[in-house]
């Protein structure tokens, strides 16, 4: 499906495909992202704390997509919105980090080592994507958490309610910001690395997801 939605870059608007990559791969696709497992159910606390931690693990460190990408861009406006994305994200990965901190140790799981490395693994291809020479790739990647945070947002917010934390309002652009900044793109090339780069960070977003799901079953699994 990554594959197909590239090859079709140059016959829609930008925005229409990245959008279709964020239905398709984006942390919302994942069942567990919108479980009861997850935001309601009895053993919910823990598993937003886990949550909280490996988003931690994956994005509370800077330099992060965003900052990575503005040295990897070379349209001047892009440029510019990347380096007031990237102010907007400083409070946001703050926010994670008290978040983390709320949250105590991380829940304990079984073969958790595995889960841990796979996730610093992850962390190192998101900044691979972000650091790419190929022009558009490293903007893709940072439109691609861009617009996906608008989702995870959501269950952190969550997550600051039940740990009694108070997190300002996001500062993140908005969906319709960030669509006309791929749009704005032009020339096929730029605008197959600049898909490219967006699907490829959804697609670590929805593995994530995946490996948090795992950690819950092996938890409820083992007591």
């Amino acid at each position: 499906m990554v594959a197909r939605s590239v090859d079709r870059a140059g016959k829609a608007r930008v925005s229409a495909l990245l959008g279709a990559a964020l239905s398709a791969h984006g942390s919302a696709a994942h069942a567990y992202f919108a479980s009861a497992e997850l935001l309601r159910g009895p053993t919910a606390a823990r598993n937003l704390a886990d949550a909280v931690h490996f988003l931690c693990t994956l994005h509370g460190r800077h330099p992060g997509v965003i900052d990575l990408a503005i040295e990897r861009t070379r349209d001047e406006d892009a440029r510019a919105w990347l380096a007031e994305t990237a102010d907007a994200f400083a409070a946001e990965r703050l926010s994670l980090t008290k978040l983390a901190v709320a949250a105590g140790p991380v829940p304990g799981t079984p073969d958790g080592g595995a889960s841990e490395a796979a996730v610093i693994a992850q962390r190192a291809a998101i900044a691979t994507l972000a650091s790419s020479e190929r022009n558009g790739c490293a903007l893709g990647a940072a439109l691609g958490l861009a617009a996906d945070w608008v989702r995870i947002r959501a269950v952190l917010e969550l997550a600051a309610r039940r740990l009694e934390v108070e997190v300002p309002e996001s500062r993140m652009p908005s969906l319709a910001s960030i669509e006309a900044q791929a749009d704005a793109v032009s020339g096929a090339p730029v605008e197959r690395a600049l898909l490219f780069g967006a699907e490829q960070i959804l697609v670590q977003h929805h593995g994530l997801w995946a490996l948090l799901e795992a950690r819950e079953q092996a938890r409820r699994l083992h007591g």
